[in-house]
Parts: C-alpha cells; structure tokens; sequence
C-alpha cells in the first residue's frame, strides 16, 4: 500500500516540476514540442550502425535539465523503469546479424551488437527529451499544444483523460491495498488468488466510477473538449530557440563530429 501512495506521488511530481520559475518553463509549449519532434525526429532517423554520431545528441536533453533546473537523478530513474522495454526489444540482434564490423584486438565486434546498442542510445535520448519536456511543460499544457498544433480533438482529450484519471485509478488500488491490510494480519505477501480478486474488485470499482464520472460531465456541460486557461504567446523568444536548436540539430546529424574528432586527433600525433 505505501508503494502505491508512494508512486502516486511520484507521478504527481512532474506537474510539481512543470510550475518551475525558469527561462524555458516561460517558453510558449508549442515551442518546445516541435523542437522536441525535431530531436526525435533527427535520432531516429540514422541508421543502425551509427552509434557514434548520435553520442553528441545528448547535448539536447542535458542542456534542458541545466536550464530548467530539473532533477537529473529523478528523470533518468524515470528513464530506468521502462528501459527493460528497449533491451527486450533489440535483444536478439546479436545472434541474428553476426557479420563483424570491426576489431578491437582479438575481438570481434558484430554489427548485431552495434544495431543493439543504437536502439539503447535511441531509446535514451528519445525517453530522456520527452519526459524533460513533460517536466518543464506540463502534460495537460502539452496536450494544449498539440490541439493548437492541429491534432484531432478526440485524440488530445483522450491523452488527457488518460492522465488524468490514472491518478484516480491509482487512488482506488491504494484503498484497496490499504483495506486488505487492515483485515489481514499476515505479513509473508500476497498470493495470487487474493490478488485475481482485487484485480477484479478494481476492475468493477473502475466501470462504476467511470459511469459516475461520465455522467457527472455530462451534467457540468461537457461537450468533448477540455478547456486549459493559460496563455500561449509566439514571440522572437520562442523563435530563437527553436531556430538555434534546428541549427545543432541540422550539424549534429549531417556532421560526424565524434569521428572528425577522431581524425584531427589522429592527424596530429602521426
């Protein structure tokens, strides 16, 4: 039960993150989501062997983490907790593609190891950059890019529904963790059968509360779109941030500079 109320916090913790007093918490969020897009954008699209290239991208989410004064410990937890997803994900590339790439000595370096460790450097930098932007922006205020952006209505109110009554969803697994607890006076865990029957309670306990709150909206006037009272300015600051970080994102993935590097180190000691 205190993992659940201690989760529930910690989700909660990325608006508190998202109320920060610094130069890009104040930047209009449709900003920072394009030049977001664009980093996602430019990563994804090297291929599967440039591992190198994509080191200098890093530079993107660490300088937001600077500037907006985020946490970075917190966030690459957050980076963490879903990290098995991507090492499932390219795991069986190193026995499908064995052809060896280069040498380090006596060993062989396959090009399924490099692929692999591309889609962990992906998967990094990508995860890293949303969820900075999430911290310095705020989920619902994200959500009210998107639909100024032109994103469909039902698509956006849907993110926002999900978000929001997560919380709800959280709070009602931890009454019912905390009411077993109180029956129960074993301390060895729970088994499966208690646990099937509590999935089962909140399954039942959530299509009710989903009715109660459908119809609780309905009633306040809702018509499918969620109102987010906060003002969004375009301005010459927004223009040169974004203008600035296309420009390092355009040398970043046309220029190699790890391996230019490489060679002007190398030019200088032969």
């Amino acid at each position: 039960m205190l993992n659940i109320d201690r989760n529930l916090f910690d989700i909660g913790r990325m608006d508190t993150l998202a109320m920060g007093d610094t130069p890009l918490h104040h930047l209009d969020p449709r900003a920072k989501l394009m030049t977001t897009l664009a980093f996602i954008v430019a990563v994804v699209s090297f291929g599967k062997y440039e591992l190198s290239a994509m080191i200098p991208f890093f530079i993107f989410p660490l300088a937001q983490i600077a500037k907006g004064d985020l946490p970075f410990m917190y966030l690459l937890r957050k980076v963490m907790i879903v990290a098995p997803f991507a090492l499932f994900i390219g795991i069986f590339n190193p026995l499908i593609d064995r052809e060896t790439l280069f040498r380090l000595g006596s060993i062989h370096i396959s090009g399924g190891w490099i692929s692999y460790l591309s889609i962990l450097m992906r998967f990094a930098l990508t995860v890293m950059a949303a969820l900075t932007l999430i911290a310095l922006t705020g989920f619902n205020t994200v959500c009210l890019a998107l639909e100024k952006l032109g994103v469909p209505r039902p698509f956006v109110v849907q993110l926002l529904f999900l978000y929001r009554y997560l919380f709800v969803l959280t709070d009602e697994a931890a009454r019912l963790a905390r009411a077993r607890s109180l029956r129960v006076f074993e301390s060895n865990g729970m088994g499966f059968k208690p646990f099937a029957s509590m999935v089962g309670h909140l399954l039942l306990r959530t299509l009710d509360r989903a009715q109660r709150i459908h119809i609780a909206m309905c009633c306040r006037g809702f018509e499918g779109h969620i109102p987010i009272l906060r003002p969004m300015r375009f301005g010459i600051r927004e223009i040169r941030y974004m203008t600035f970080w296309a420009m390092v994102f355009a040398l970043l993935r046309f220029y190699n500079l790890p391996m230019q590097m490489g060679l002007l180190i190398t030019r200088l000691f032969t």
